[in-house]
């Protein structure tokens, strides 16, 4: 144990001692402080900006083609205020303008940049919307499709006799609904997933590089004939892994830490924004099997990564030794994608990743997070998760003591296999 600590607090050092590792969460914290102040910001700038009252962007409307339409009706039913004032309250983000000018003008306008958009209404159900760079957010000639059908059936219902008043309240009618979830929100939990299962991407692509690294280069220095001989394989690989594991939480920790601290001083300034609210107030359920996951997931690739980097004799071989582990676990993120993104994450593949050592952590998480498990579901896959990870890190320890005692090419798996029976 004492070997074990020693080995311990030696790689731990070093990553807090690292360059690196402290410009990076310095840079984290930064980047993220900016993202959560962003707002506060703004808004500092637009009050400190006498510019003008209202800057909302202006669109336009033109109704000059409705005094020439053949459906005399409808454009005597309908005066342009009137259109303009439902346009104004269709789009409150936006400075509505009723226009005269003509299409060419109007064309002029919006490529200028003087106004943002602009409707040409060639009939009441009947339109040309300009805008200069259509934005694939841009939902405009939705909600001018729905207030003209509207202004349609307000017409129709006119001309059939019925009262104004009357099919005013009756287009008013308002429908309550309420949804009862009895399982998972996976809306709500999509954002939760998707943010441990990219950071544990990264950790494991960042810290997995780093311990076959740490490894390649004790051995190429030549340094483990000396500590393998006296320290346990099992201590120094726990050791390296483990240290490993604590500084990337501790990464973590100062990126969401410093992102819950930011949110609650900002938190006024975010109200608006459901995705960000409920990121950060996450259950505290969900959050225990998140660290949970997150940590067995690491030790296991960490483990492995690190099996792996004491095999090779040169530095510049680890990537492409560690290039197949790479790629399962990529494999493994994409399945966990896929599914997240189709909303279904209980098909048979996901079921069967749940159980795999190698792409549980990830699969797993995913179904607790968005669906509704019995409990020894859950069980099973932990108690599977935590025995190969101690029987993972016992052979790497083994493949680690073999490994680093062997130079030139790098040895086969049935070498290693061999010599793994010998030790």
């Amino acid at each position: 144990m004492k070997r074990f600590r020693t080995i311990f607090n030696f790689e731990l050092s070093n990553y807090f001692k690292s360059k690196s590792f402290t410009v990076v969460t310095l840079l984290l914290v930064l980047l993220i402080g900016g993202v959560m102040f962003f707002p506060r910001i703004s808004e500092a700038m637009r009050s400190g900006d006498s510019s003008g009252a209202d800057e909302r962007p202006v669109m336009l409307i033109s109704v000059s083609a409705l005094n020439v339409s053949d459906d005399a009706d409808l454009s005597d039913t309908i005066e342009p205020d009137v259109i303009g004032a439902m346009f104004s309250a269709a789009f409150p983000e936006n400075e509505t303008k009723i226009t005269d000018a003509n299409e060419e003008k109007i064309k002029e306008s919006v490529l200028s940049g003087k106004v943002e958009c602009a409707f040409i209404l060639n009939a009441m159900d009947s339109y040309t919307y300009y805008v200069n760079n259509l934005s694939i957010y841009d939902s405009n000639t939705a909600v001018a499709d729905e207030l003209l059908r509207d202004i349609c059936r307000l017409n129709g219902m006119a001309e059939a006799g019925v009262d104004p008043a009357e099919a005013a309240d009756i287009m008013s009618t308002q429908i309550k609904g309420e949804t009862v979830s009895l399982g998972k929100d996976q809306a709500q939990n999509y954002f939760y997933t998707y943010i441990m299962i990219f950071a544990l991407y990264m950790v494991i692509l960042l810290y997995g590089q780093m311990v076959s690294m740490s490894v390649a280069t004790e051995k190429s220095s030549r340094a483990m004939e000396l500590l393998i001989t006296s320290a346990k394989p099992v201590s120094m690989m726990f050791g390296k892994v483990i240290a490993a594991c604590l500084a990337g939480l501790v990464q973590l920790l100062a990126a969401f830490g410093s992102a819950l601290l930011f949110y609650n001083i900002n938190e006024s300034y975010w109200s608006d924004n459901p995705i960000v609210s409920s990121i950060f107030n996450i259950p505290s359920e969900l959050l225990g099997y998140m660290l949970l996951f997150f940590i067995l997931g690491f030790f296991i690739y960490a483990f492995m990564y690190g099996a792996i980097g004491s095999t090779v004799s040169k530095l510049e071989d680890i990537n492409t030794a560690v290039m197949p582990l790479t790629f399962i676990f990529i494999a493994a993120f994409m399945i966990v994608m896929f599914s997240m993104g189709s909303g279904s994450v209980d098909t048979l593949l996901m079921k069967i990743c749940s159980y795999i050592p190698l792409t549980s952590p990830m699969a797993m998480f995913t179904r607790i997070a968005m669906s509704s498990l019995p409990w020894y579901e859950i069980a099973a896959s932990t108690g599977i998760l935590v025995v190969s990870v101690f029987g993972v890190g016992i052979v790497s320890a083994k493949i680690y003591r073999v490994g680093v005692l062997l130079y030139g090419t790098s040895p086969k798996p049935g070498a290693i296999l061999k010599a793994i029976r010998k030790a």
